[in-house]
């Protein structure tokens, strides 16, 4: 990595670091939790006062271009920005769940405009076919040539689905070799990535202990999955929330260190705000702002704490 591409990756990181990260560059996720009518503006609105009030105590924000430039502006000066590059979600009426690209975009522009860091989410079945998972190869490949001449850090997001099966106990049957497939795939030099976000191999709510129904795996299983995971990549690796509550998410990384996995951090979304999208819905910014300046603050300060415990240092 050169040493342009370095020194901004360490932008985005912890004194430590770590990678102690804050996700909200939601779109249609964030409007369906606001409400269906909710507009950009309020959108826009939403997304300054989680970067006003919560990044003071995050390594890194990750905004999105369409309506989270004036949250970029407000975030701490320590804070580093990590800017999304594809349209939220993907095509419904083709299967495939192909990515695609901002239109009024490039990696340059948003370099030019702050961003210290470029994130990618690809939607990724390994077993869907050459057809479909060459021409998300190919798409990868073309961002991280960009990525490359602008001298820019390189983050991609792996989020797993199987074609053919959408219950979810059976899905989280066959969760872990897709998560950590898709790992070894994604890690080939040719997609050049500097940072994978990535899914914990397994779903905890399936998992002996946490299971909120029958069990699909023992504990010990698990954290089997958890270090097969890790030793899938030499590439530094960091865990999304997926939607889960905080709590949840704060055993799941001491799961996963325990289980011997070693992650280099998170970037973290829901699991920190959530309850604040749901109070500004209901009564306004300002009970919004109350809500992130009290359990906000309280559940990115529990994960840093944790962080420190559970996270390995990325060797930058």
């Amino acid at each position: 990595m050169s040493k342009l591409r370095t020194e901004r990756l360490k932008k985005l990181c912890s004194q430590d670091n770590l990678i102690a990260a804050l996700a909200i560059d939601q779109r249609g996720a964030l409007r369906r939790m606001l409400g269906e009518s909710a507009s950009n503006e309020q959108l826009a609105e939403f997304k300054v006062l989680v970067s006003e009030y919560l990044t003071p105590y995050a390594s890194s924000i990750l905004l999105d271009p369409e309506v989270g430039w004036k949250a970029a502006e407000k975030r701490a000066a320590s804070a580093g920005l990590l800017m999304a590059y594809e349209k939220t979600g993907y095509d419904k009426t083709q299967p495939g769940r192909y990515p695609d690209l901002i239109d009024d975009v490039s990696v340059q522009r948003l370099k030019a405009k702050g961003a210290d860091g470029i994130k990618l989410l690809l939607y990724i079945d390994i077993d869907e076919g050459k057809e479909v998972n060459d021409r998300k190869e190919a798409f990868v490949e073309r961002v991280a040539s960009e990525c490359k001449a602008e001298e820019m850090p390189f983050f991609l997001e792996l989020v797993s689905y199987d074609a053919n099966i959408s219950d979810p106990k059976e899905y989280a049957k066959i969760k872990p070799r897709k998560v950590i497939e898709a790992m070894k795939l994604f890690s080939e030099p040719r997609f050049g990535v500097d940072v994978l976000k990535v899914e914990v191999p397994v779903d905890m709510k399936f998992v002996e202990g946490f299971a909120e129904q029958d069990a699909v795996y023992s504990q010990a299983q698990a954290k089997a999955y958890f270090k097969e995971q890790s030793d899938a990549t030499e590439i530094p690796f960091i865990f999304l929330s997926a939607g889960v509550s905080a709590q949840l998410f704060l055993d799941t990384l001491r799961f996963a260190k325990d289980a011997g996995c070693d992650f280099n951090g998170v970037l973290c979304g829901r699991a920190t705000w959530a309850g604040a999208a749901e109070i500004f819905k209901a009564e306004g910014a300002e009970a919004a702002k109350q809500w992130l300046l009290n359990e906000g603050k309280a559940n990115i300060e529990a994960l840093n704490a944790v962080l420190k415990e559970t996270a390995q240092p990325l060797n930058i």
